[in-house]
């Protein structure tokens, strides 16, 4: 089959409806993952779960991927409409050698993809080449009608969360919750589960709708925030959270519409996991703030900065045993207490059992944090066969120069982050787009212009003599 390199990421597979993937695409993926399963676990008795979001096209992806599966034996289980982490779950909970979630998280609606789960491990980087490899020497076979048995799998994970929350059904003056939905597959399981614990809690476009016709479902988007933030000042309530299309990344807004960042969040939790497990190791990873790694260090905790990417944090999450691990963009995984993935529903109901337990003034306490000065993620173009060379030779320009630019540390776990007395820069090259990942942080506002402005002239003039 001919299939377009390019909807191959680093951790999942993403294109266009109708442009570059469609049903017989998803019917030759389930071929070739029943392949790469078998070849995995040498034995034909296999069972996946699959569930979808609610785009437009998801069910009859499901369907056509289904017979895939089937044509080569791979038995299915049909868990529905769920968010993300919900099918995480499953993996977790049900008697199957893998998943697959058909979802396109907070992209437009005419995109579609798929997440793929190897026993309980979401895989990426060469895996997912391999099963393009595979795909490319399958020949299109006409779709049939799939074979699957269905569970509700939603039912058990409501009942998990609530028992692992229940204490704080009885607690008085819990925070007030604004929770956005943004029309994805996250709203419609948490909001249910927040009311039984007896929050206050106003739902905004909880229903799934695969158009989003309110907004786009990306909480790290500030234009997406608007009727959350307006919602949260008209009613006086405590806190607003929102979810993507899938529910793996949350955002919060504080009372005064201020966002908790995803670095702060991961901060707010690994505080209070480090209270009860001293020297437990916690993962950031490398567009975080320095703030992040010092404060779990005087916590008493092991802070290991790592390569961004959701699967790849997990990854490392399990290789240093690691209790918590997050990520700017709002993936948060906890290995305490769960199973060490991101799951936006757990992370709102375990920020909100340290409010309502502890009563934290979440302003206060992000004012007290050191004062630093950055900047958002900046994206520069850059042409995909040339962003890793240019991303090497910036790398190796800043070694040259250390001097110069009055370097202190170098780290190139993930592209380059370089340290001077004043802040850090980075240079990384996107997972997912063909562009350049430029993040910085300094000690004042005229610092934080200069380390930009030296760093995006060096990129600049990289990327025009590769």
């Amino acid at each position: 089959m001919i299939v377009d390199d390019s909807i191959f990421r680093e951790y999942d597979i993403r294109g266009i409806v109708g442009e570059n993937l469609d049903e017989q695409f998803a019917c030759v993926l389930g071929l070739a993952f029943a392949e790469h399963l078998k070849n995995t676990f040498k034995k034909e008795d296999l069972t996946v779960s699959i569930g979808y979001d609610a785009r437009l096209s998801s069910k009859n992806l499901f369907n056509a991927l289904c017979y895939g599966l089937n044509y080569r034996g791979v038995k299915v289980i049909d868990i529905g409409l769920v968010a993300t982490p919900v099918a995480y779950f499953s993996l977790f909970n049900l008697h199957v050698d893998g998943g697959i979630m058909i979802t396109a998280s907070h992209n437009p609606p005419q995109y579609n993809g798929f997440k793929l789960s190897v026993g309980k491990n979401t895989i990426f980087g060469e895996e997912i080449q391999t099963i393009k490899e595979t795909m490319k020497s399958i020949d299109a076979i006409e779709i049939g009608k799939p074979e699957f048995s269905t569970y509700d799998i939603i039912k058990d994970y409501t009942t998990y969360m609530l028992n692992q929350f229940r204490q704080l059904k009885e607690l008085p003056n819990k925070p007030k919750v604004v929770l956005d939905a943004g029309n994805g597959t996250g709203g419609f399981i948490a909001y249910p589960i927040l009311k039984e614990l007896d929050f206050d809690v106003i739902g905004l476009f909880i229903e799934p709708d695969g158009t989003f016709p309110n907004h786009h479902p990306d909480p790290t988007v500030e234009e997406n925030l608007k009727e959350l933030k307006r919602t949260l000042k008209e009613k006086s309530y405590d806190i607003g959270i929102g979810y993507d299309g899938d529910a793996d990344r949350i955002g919060v807004i504080l009372k005064n519409e201020e966002t908790m960042y995803g670095d702060q969040l991961l901060l707010l939790f690994a505080q209070h996991i480090l209270k009860e497990h001293k020297g437990a190791t916690i993962i950031g990873e490398v567009k975080c703030s320095q703030v992040l790694y010092d404060k779990i260090e005087q916590a008493g905790g092991k802070a290991i900065m790592w390569k961004a990417g959701h699967s790849l944090i997990k990854a490392k999450m399990k290789e240093e045993k690691a209790l918590l691990g997050g990520e700017m963009s709002g993936h948060i995984f906890f290995a305490d207490r769960y199973f060490g993935y991101d799951d936006a529903i757990y992370v709102s109901l375990r920020l909100l059992e340290i409010l309502a337990k502890e009563r934290i003034d979440l302003q206060k306490w992000k004012n007290d944090l050191p004062k630093t000065f950055n900047t958002p993620e900046i994206r520069i173009d850059c042409p995909e066969e040339k962003k890793v060379l240019v991303t090497k030779e910036i790398e190796d320009y800043y070694i040259k120069n250390k001097e110069k630019y009055a370097i202190t540390n170098i780290i190139t776990i993930d592209g380059i982050r370089f340290n001077t007395k004043d802040g850090w820069g980075l240079v990384r090259s996107s997972n997912t787009q063909p562009a350049l990942v430029l993040r910085f942080e300094a000690n004042s506002p005229e610092n934080l212009e200069k380390l930009k402005n030296d760093t995006l002239d060096i990129v600049k003039r990289t990327i025009d003599s590769v």
